[in-house]
Formats: C-alpha cells, sequence, structure tokens
C-alpha cells in the first residue's frame, strides 16, 4: 500500500514537473497570453486532463513556473554572495544588488519575474512569492550588519521589506527603460546612495 502511495505521489511530481519545464521556455519566449494550454501538454508530454490534475488553469501553471524561476534565481544569487570572499555587510549588500539587476537582465528572468507575473498574478501575490525567496538573504545580511556594527541594533523586517521593495523598483525600471545600459547605471547609483544613507545613520558606531 506505502509502495503503491509512493509510486503514485512520484508520477504526481513527474507530471507536474515536465509541465512546469514545458511552460517555461514557452511563457519566456513569447509570454503568458501567447502561449496554449494545448502546445504546453503536447511539449510536456501529458494530456489535457493530466494538466487540470495538477493545475486549476494556466494561470497557476504560471504561478508555477514563476516560482520555480524565482526559487532557482534567489538560491543562485544566495551562492554568489557566499562566495564572494570576506566582505563587510554593506559591501556584500552592494554586490548581492548588483547581481540581482544582473539577473534581472536575463531575458527569462527579465520577461517571467518582472514584466508578466505581476500582471497574470497581480502584484500582491506577485510580491508575496518574491518576499518569500528574497527577504531572507536581505534580512540575513542585515542581521550581519547589526552583528559587526554597520547598523544599531533595530528590528530588521520592515528595513528588509523596503530594500527589496527598493530592488524590485529598480529592477523594473531598467527592464522598460528604451536605454537599459543607462537606466542601470542610473539606479546602481540611486541605490549606492540609499546605501549609504542607511548605514551612515544607521551605524552603531
Amino acid at each position: 500500500m506505502t509502495s503503491n502511495r509512493r509510486t503514485q505521489a512520484d508520477r504526481t511530481a513527474s507530471t507536474r514537473d515536465a509541465l512546469v519545464r514545458a511552460a517555461r521556455p514557452l511563457f519566456a519566449s513569447r509570454g503568458f497570453a501567447d502561449v496554449g494550454t494545448e502546445e504546453i501538454v503536447r511539449a510536456a508530454g501529458v494530456t489535457r486532463g493530466a494538466l487540470y490534475h495538477q493545475f486549476a488553469d494556466k494561470t497557476e501553471l504560471f504561478a508555477a513556473v514563476f516560482e520555480a524561476v524565482e526559487a532557482e534565481t534567489m538560491a543562485r544569487l544566495d551562492a554568489q554572495v557566499s562566495e564572494v570572499g570576506e566582505r563587510t555587510p554593506p559591501e556584500l549588500m552592494r554586490f548581492g544588488a548588483s547581481a540581482w539587476l544582473d539577473a534581472c537582465a536575463e531575458p527569462e528572468v527579465q520577461r517571467i519575474v518582472l514584466l508578466e507575473a505581476p500582471a497574470v498574478l497581480g502584484w500582491e501575490r506577485w510580491r508575496e512569492i518574491g518576499l518569500r525567496y528574497g527577504f531572507g538573504l536581505v534580512q540575513q545580511l542585515l542581521e550581519l550588519a547589526i552583528t559587526f556594527g554597520h547598523l544599531r541594533p533595530q528590528p530588521t523586517p520592515p528595513l528588509a521589506h523596503v530594500l527589496l521593495g527598493a530592488l524590485d523598483e529598480a529592477a523594473l525600471y531598467v527592464a522598460r527603460a528604451e536605454d537599459p545600459v543607462q537606466a542601470r547605471a542610473d539606479v546602481e547609483g540611486v541605490f549606492d546612495q540609499l546605501m549609504t544613507g542607511v548605514f551612515n545613520a544607521g551605524s552603531a558606531g
């Protein structure tokens, strides 16, 4: 009995994964509205019934794709920050912000995470999923800054929310700009000023 349940669970997970993997490049290349469910199930090698058994509709499948891209992107950023070497928390924060903007310049991340997800899922759900993956990294860096005296002791969640909001808006600004290179330089300058203000005003020293 347990073996049968495990086999069924494995089949379910395999079908779900196949649908997400098939839909991801389609949504990334053409966007949510221009990709039909029939095309997705053909690419996944499953039936329409299997799609609707796993997901209530195409929107829920898109949400799963968005979450997969978001999770992979944040895991990559976390690894990059961890491997950067001996730097102060403010330097790590600036490095992480720059790495986030680099990731958002990738066509898949830009289209799915920045341009499609807010429109398809609505701002509130888009923000909730984004916070689920990015919040921990930013909060960890802020707590590290407090530990080493770069930031006065304070509750970190409010500041983490504000900084994540600023990073999301910066990435959206670059994604929608006519001149992304100039926009990227501009927002990095603004974020650098923001970081200077946060750490200078909040220094424990």
